[in-house]
């Protein structure tokens, strides 16, 4: 039995609001798996959602197939998580919900606009979605319950990189490992006064009926991530994922309310309260960066030029002045390191998150530190840093000693991918499976045919 570890995270896990508010074909059960039935209409609608998206170069070649496996998955992962106890609070449930609704606000822009998109409150889009995610918790604690005791020792990670044919084996571009002291040029006094007496201007604007708080923050706003929504965000009281003053001062509002200027690590901002119910709420907010000179720029320069002095003196190193000088607080525990998604240090050329970067490390040789280089980031903000490269290899075909652990996890997903096939096989036998007919042609069934009863058309 092959099963994809990616069918499993991709196809039993989509989330879609259209899936839950409109059927696209009639229902009726096309698999069961004890008690858990599957239909139709669950197939269809997945396989819909994905295009709606613009996702439809990801569906594999017989998506039916495909999404019908994930789902008998899915469906045997529950039931046995369900004989075995496993454990889903409500309270999980709602903050999952909440979490849930909270992206889809944040997708169609507000709680009205999603009401009346999926033609149903709130209150009835959770309860559509309750026992699907509820479902999905199960599935992820019973996956868990059976790979979390998958390890993999050297040994299996030689061995896996042996069966590898030579040739197959992944060739890879230089890669440089990286980190960076950053400072953010701080504006005088006058202009942030400035910047702060314009956004009580636009908040003067909407109180008083002359443009709408949506309008302003179109025309004004320096977020351009929600410049073109009004400056809509869904935010929640424990997310980390805001500022600490952003969030404290958005739910000290009342609906409709909106706040005196306020200061976080962004800039300043005013914020709107769109509507709050308990833990979360929508906001609209306008931000401002009060820009810096070239006179601040070439303070920071020339404050980092003096950092770099102290480190190559060894008074120092270069984690230390981390800690101690950069702007930057994501990175201060990790030393100033830049990694990927994957958190992986070593970055190609392509994953460096700007052209100043790539020329400032063209001529660095390993184990130096580069001269500071004034630049502006995604956000806008201008910015000051020295890098240290670390390392840098060669471009190369991979091998054990410079890609262990990229082969390591390579090796630790096939195993534990070997792992749940076996457990798959081992519990089958002891449920009660029906797939219909017109499926009866899916490779990738036919493991689950061998123990299942054909469903009449």
């Amino acid at each position: 039995m092959k099963l994809s570890l990616l069918i499993i995270s991709l196809f039993t896990l989509n989330v879609s609001l259209f899936a839950q508010t409109k059927k696209v074909v009639a229902d009726k059960i096309i698999g069961q798996v004890g008690d858990k039935i599957i239909l139709k209409s669950d197939i269809a609608n997945a396989i819909a959602d994905y295009k709606r998206q613009g996702a439809e170069a990801q569906l594999p070649a017989n998506a039916e197939c495909a999404f019908l496996e994930g789902q008998l998955i899915q469906k045997a992962l529950v039931l046995q998580a369900e004989k075995d106890s496993l454990p889903v609070t409500e309270d999980e449930i709602e903050s999952g919900l909440d979490l849930q609704i909270r992206q889809f606000i944040g997708a169609y822009g507000s709680k009205d606009a999603l009401e009346e998109i999926a033609g149903k409150t709130i209150y009835q889009i959770k309860e559509d979605f309750r026992q699907s995610f509820k479902d999905r918790k199960l599935a992820d604690q019973m996956r868990a319950k059976i790979l979390d005791a998958v390890k993999i020792t050297p040994t299996e990670v030689k061995a896996y990189y042996n069966k590898i044919p030579k040739d197959s084996l992944p060739y890879y571009e230089s890669e440089v490992e990286i980190s960076q002291v950053l400072l953010q040029p701080k504006a005088t006094k006058e202009v942030e006064e400035y910047v702060i007496k314009q956004l009580y201007d636009y908040r003067r604007q909407a109180e008083a009926g002359i443009k709408k708080f949506e309008q302003l923050a179109k025309l004004n706003s320096d977020d351009k991530g929600t410049e073109q929504q009004g400056g809509t965000l869904a935010i929640n009281r424990t997310s980390k994922d805001f500022d600490p003053a952003f969030t404290r001062a958005a739910f000290s509002l009342k609906d409709g309310q909106i706040s005196p200027a306020i200061k976080s690590k962004f800039g300043y901002h005013i914020i709107y309260m769109v509507s709050r119910s308990g833990d979360d709420a929508i906001v609209r907010h306008i931000l401002k960066i009060p820009p810096v000179t070239d006179d601040e720029v070439n303070a920071s320069v020339a404050k980092l030029d003096s950092i770099r002095t102290q480190i190559m003196a060894k008074r120092f190193d270069f984690g230390e002045a981390v800690n101690k000088f950069s702007d930057d607080e994501s990175s201060k525990f990790s030393g100033g390191r830049l990694s990927d998604r994957t958190g992986s240090t070593f970055l190609s050329i392509d994953q460096l998150p700007d052209k100043e970067m790539v020329v400032a490390l063209r001529d660095l040789k390993v184990g130096n530190i580069s001269k500071p280089q004034a630049y502006t980031n995604d956000r806008g903000t201008k910015m000051v840093r020295i890098i240290y490269l670390q390392n840098r290899t060669e471009p190369h075909r991979e091998n054990l000693k410079q890609d262990y652990n990229r082969v390591q996890s390579r090796a630790l997903e096939e195993k534990k991918q070997s792992t749940l096939e076996a457990w798959f096989k081992e519990h089958l036998p002891n449920y009660y499976i029906t797939i219909d007919k017109e499926f009866s042609n899916c490779s990738a069934l036919a493991d689950w045919w061998k123990y299942a009863t054909s469903a009449a058309n």
